[in-house]
């Protein structure tokens, strides 16, 4: 059996679908929708502590002053 993949745009092809497997002439699968692209952010909140994060801050500010001073 061929399997295509197939998106409702309207309430009633969803019916006629629905009706063509009351019929047993199709089988309607379940599929898992896959996860949407997670940002990084999204991803790596939280794997640094408040202090950690305060820290690292603190030292950026610092690298930034030593691009800015005049040589």
């Amino acid at each position: 059996m061929k399997q295509i993949t197939i998106e409702i745009n309207n309430s009633k092809a969803m019916r006629l679908i629905e009706n063509l497997a009351d019929l047993k002439l199709i089988t309607l699968l379940k599929t898992e929708k896959k996860p949407l692209a997670q940002e990084l952010s999204d991803k790596l909140e939280g794997s640094i502590t408040a202090s950690q994060a305060k820290k690292m801050h603190i030292e950026l500010k610092k690298m930034r002053k030593e691009w800015e001073r005049d040589i």
